[in-house]
């Protein structure tokens, strides 16, 4: 073989990943996303991940599923999603993937199993979204390890709890390049309103700073119901005096009812907020960071957990106050007269 070609010939493997990227790079900066070009691979069906891959459903998108419990997947099934049998079968059938599962261990599973995970099966110029409250040095590996298969990852998780979810109202903290975050925007429009805070793992470190916010108000708003209460006030006329004025809040309207109501299903697990904290401690360490407003919540809820009460919602924190207090603010049972 002459000099000149043998040396193309090497040089080939350079020249065609160079021209992939370009390739790649020209689609998604001209091809749109929508129901009639693009199919969504959607992995975690819980309390959020179910609703928001409903609103996916009902824009018209063809969505296959993975989740390891199939009957939490039963009302997208309805819906007319397809179950695949892992997430690389997901990825193998979809252009996006999205995930929203429990803990860092189950994100690098499900999308860095070599064998079984996401990226094992999505195609060059594929999209991987996760949208779980992770740690932000495995967004970045995530982001690394789709790039070397010419792929763009993207960490978004999200807050609003159940309601937001289920109404398309969440605020997405979105980390990666901005021009793929750009790319999927009617995506993330029909769950709620992305917000880009910067590179891989910048979403993460938005979504931990929203939670230590979360937990230090959780903890406020749950401390001023028992002195309320002590106090002999009517909470729930207190809570609508305090509602307009500068201790309203968002946490305070979606939990406070429903608090005095003793509603302490799941719109956000305590187990799930005790991890979110913890990665936020860890990080704090990291950063050589004080913030004792988060360590005094994150202790308040892991007493929660102690207590058997891992799968209540967060506005169960109240439970932990009154243990303290050696008080309830749940309403004293009716005498029976007749008795």
């Amino acid at each position: 073989m002459p000099l000149p070609l043998l040396r193309l010939q090497s040089h080939f493997p350079r020249i065609f990943s160079a021209f992939l990227r370009r390739s790649m790079a020209s689609i998604a900066t001209t091809d749109s996303i929508s129901p009639t070009n693009t199919r969504v691979g959607w992995i975690g069906t819980g309390v959020m991940g179910c609703s928001m891959c409903g609103h996916l459903l009902k824009a018209g998108y063809t969505v296959t599923i993975f989740n390891r419990t199939i009957s939490k997947a039963q009302p997208l099934l309805d819906l007319g999603a397809h179950l695949a049998d892992s997430p690389h079968a997901v990825a193998s059938q979809s252009d996006v993937v999205f995930s929203i599962v429990g803990y860092p261990s189950d994100v690098r599973h499900v999308l860095l199993d070599s064998t079984t995970g996401v990226l094992s099966g999505l195609r060059p110029g594929g999209f991987i979204v996760d949208m779980t409250t992770s740690e932000p040095s495995l967004a970045r590996e995530i982001s690394s390890a789709a790039s070397s298969k010419h792929c763009s990852a993207i960490d978004a998780p999200v807050s609003g709890g159940d309601r937001g979810a289920k109404n398309g109202t969440l605020a997405i903290f979105a980390g990666g390049e901005e021009s793929a975050v750009n790319k999927l925007n009617s995506l993330f429009a029909l769950m709620g309103k992305v917000n880009y805070m910067g590179g891989s793992g910048k979403g993460q470190f938005a979504k931990l700073a929203n939670q230590i916010t979360i937990a230090s108000t959780m903890v406020g708003l749950v401390e001023g119901m028992v002195y309320a209460h002590k106090a002999g006030l009517n909470v729930e006329l207190f809570l609508n005096a305090i509602s307009t004025g500068a201790a309203g809040s968002k946490l305070l309207d979606l939990y406070g009812s429903r608090i005095l109501r003793r509603d302490f299903e799941p719109g956000f697990y305590v187990n799930h907020f005790v991890k979110d904290l913890g990665i936020c401690l860890k990080e704090c360490q990291s950063m050589g960071l004080a913030l004792p407003g988060l360590a005094l919540a994150q202790q308040l809820y892991l007493s929660l957990k102690a207590h058997g009460e891992g799968n209540l919602g967060t506005q169960a924190l109240i439970l932990a106050l009154e243990r303290l207090n050696n008080c309830s603010l749940e309403p004293a049972a009716p005498s029976n007269p007749s008795a």
